[in-house]
C-alpha cells in the first residue's frame, strides 16, 4: 500500500471516529409549535397542573372554600348595590342574584386566567434558567387551573335555584360550548400577556384596572338590553358579552345572546389563539434573558 492510500485510509478512519457536532443557532422569522415536542413532555404540564392547584390554597385556612366564597361574596355585593340600591332589574321574572352570579362565575374565570398567564414565566423563572422544557406549557397551565375552582363554585348555581325554587333550563346543554368559548378567549390572551409581561414588568400593575374595566364593558351586572340600542354593536364586540350572555341563557333560559356577540366571541378566540402561539415562539428565544 503507497504511503498516499495509508494517509487517506488514517484520515477515513478519524473522520469515522470522531464524535458528531451538534450546532445551535437562534431560529428566525416565524416559528411553528412543535407538537410532537409538546407530547413528548406532556408529563410536566400535568405536573405544572397539579403543582398549580395544590398550592393555590395552600397554607390557607378555608383552602379550596375560597373558591366558593369570591363568587359568592361578589354576588352578594352586586345585589346589595345594583339590584338594590341603583334598581337594575334583570327584564324577566328572575331574582337578581341568580341572574348575576352566572355572570361572575364565568367572568372570574377569565380574570383569573389574565392574573395567572400575567405572572405564569416569572413564577417558574428559576426552572426556565436551569433546564429547557417547553415555555409553551408556563401560559397554558394557567389557563387550565382556574377550572377547578369553576367547577367547584358551580356547584352554588345548584343552591341558588333551589333557594329561590326555580329549576336551570333545559338550554344547559349548550353550557359546555359557551365554556369552551371563554376557555378559547383565555388561551388566546393569557398567551399575549405571558409573553408581555415578561418584557414589561408595568403589565401586571395595569391589569387589576383593565380587568375590572373589562367587567363593566360586559353584561355581567346587567342585561344587554339595558344599553341603548344605537351603542349595543359596540356591546357586541366584546368577546366576553357573548360568552356571558349564553352562559346566562343556558342556565336562565332568559334572553338569548346575539348571533354578532356570538361570532364575535368565536372569531375574537380563533384569532387571537392563532397569533398568540407564533407571537409567543418569537419572543420565547430572549425570554429566560430577560427573567
Amino acid at each position: 500500500m503507497s504511503v498516499e492510500a495509508a494517509t487517506v485510509v488514517v484520515d477515513d478512519a478519524r473522520t469515522r471516529a470522531r464524535p458528531p457536532v451538534r450546532r445551535i443557532q437562534p431560529s428566525r422569522g416565524l416559528v411553528p409549535i412543535d407538537a410532537r415536542e409538546l407530547w413528548r413532555y406532556r408529563a410536566l404540564l400535568t405536573y405544572f397542573i397539579r403543582r398549580d392547584v395544590k398550592s393555590r390554597y395552600k397554607q390557607t385556612f378555608l383552602g379550596p372554600l375560597w373558591a366558593i366564597l369570591r363568587p359568592l361574596a361578589s354576588m352578594v355585593l352586586f345585589s346589595a348595590i345594583f339590584g338594590g340600591l341603583a334598581g337594575i332589574k334583570p327584564g324577566s321574572d328572575i331574582p337578581y342574584p341568580l341572574f348575576v352570579y352566572p355572570g361572575v362565575l364565568v367572568f372570574n374565570y377569565f380574570s383569573s386566567v389574565l392574573t395567572g398567564s400575567a405572572a405564569c414565566l416569572l413564577n417558574v423563572g428559576g426552572l426556565m434558567s436551569k433546564v429547557y422544557f417547553p415555555r409553551l406549557f408556563a401560559p397554558v397551565s394557567a389557563v387550565t387551573t382556574p377550572i377547578v375552582d369553576f367547577v367547584i363554585a358551580l356547584v352554588i348555581v345548584g343552591g341558588l335555584f333551589g333557594y329561590f325554587g326555580r329549576v336551570p333550563s333545559w338550554h344547559a346543554v349548550f353550557l359546555p360550548a359557551f365554556f369552551l368559548l371563554a376557555i378559547t378567549a383565555g388561551v388566546g390572551v393569557g398567551i399575549w400577556l405571558a409573553g408581555v409581561a415578561v418584557r414589561y414588568r408595568d403589565v401586571q400593575y395595569l391589569l387589576p384596572y383593565a380587568t375590572q374595566f373589562l367587567m363593566y364593558a360586559t353584561p355581567v351586572i346587567y342585561p344587554p338590553s339595558f344599553v341603548p340600542e344605537r351603542y349595543r354593536w359596540l356591546l357586541d364586540l366584546n368577546p366576553m358579552t357573548g360568552v356571558v350572555s349564553g352562559f346566562r341563557w343556558s342556565l336562565l333560559g332568559v334572553q338569548p345572546p346575539s348571533l354578532w356577540s356570538i361570532v364575535s366571541s368565536v372569531c375574537f378566540g380563533v384569532v387571537a389563539t392563532g397569533c398568540g402561539l407564533f407571537f409567543f415562539r418569537r419572543t420565547e428565544r430572549t425570554i429566560v434573558d430577560m427573567i
